[in-house]
């Protein structure tokens, strides 16, 4: 595991305690399937559904700030990572999910479904219009809330390859108060975790811009999640 990704068991993050493995972790030979899909038919099959703002079902707009998230996903040498499907889910702009586990008091949007697809083009570009997520408390302990963030889901060519992150904005007070954002261990992946105000993507009178570039490995990597987590733990 790269030394700037979070470890299996952050005990600040009391999920972990329970999730984390014990014993050293065991390679299991990759089958076929694995190795070989189903990454390419999936990206052929796939709609994209890039505007959040208006994918409720209800007919109306999103309530909440509109944003626009793009950002390009990249290697380690700089280079466009093409047809990667890229899920983003989140909650909506009172810090709400669509789920039937959240149960927060805060009101749900017909008009916001929370979550979108799209492929990177062939510069490794994606973009979302999407509304900027509210905070919201969760269990872990005490007054505890995690800061505004989106959840990112990479595919590449096989099952084995998908990458999990969040996605945090900048000037959130919240972020040093997150064990799952301080489950990350440098000040430097953390920062990577953080979008950047995007003057140039920002639309006069409609929306403002955020950039946020994934890079998939080398020593500048943005820092996923060991583990994929269940869309229902929604964290």
């Amino acid at each position: 595991m790269n030394k700037d990704f979070p470890p299996y068991l952050h005990e600040a993050y009391r999920a972990t305690v329970l999730r984390a493995p014990r014993r050293p972790l065991i390679q299991v030979p990759k089958t076929l399937s694995e190795v070989t899909g189903p990454g390419p038919t999936v990206s052929a099959a796939a709609s994209p559904d890039t505007d959040l703002t208006r994918n409720g079902g209800a007919g109306g707009e999103a309530v909440g700030e509109r944003i626009i998230v793009t950002g390009r996903v990249i290697d380690d040498d700089g280079n466009p990572v093409p047809d990667t499907l890229l899920e983003i889910w989140q909650a909506n702009a009172a810090g709400r999910y669509r789920h039937r586990r959240d149960q927060h008091h805060a009101p749900l949007d017909p008009n916001f479904l929370g979550f979108g697809t799209c492929l990177t083009d062939e510069n490794g570009l994606y973009r979302f219009t999407t509304v900027r997520p509210g905070a919201y408390p969760w269990e872990n302990h005490p007054n505890a809330w995690r800061p505004a963030h989106i959840h990112f889901s990479l595919l590449g060519p096989a099952w084995t390859s998908r990458l999990v992150t969040q996605m945090y904005f900048p000037g959130d007070p919240l972020q040093e108060l997150d064990p799952i954002f301080n489950s990350v261990p440098t000040d430097a992946a953390r920062e990577r975790l953080i979008a950047r105000y995007a003057h140039d993507v920002t639309q006069p009178a409609w929306a403002l811009g955020f950039r946020f570039d994934i890079v998939l490995r080398g020593s500048e990597a943005t820092p996923f999640e060991s583990a994929e987590p269940s869309r229902a733990a929604k964290r």
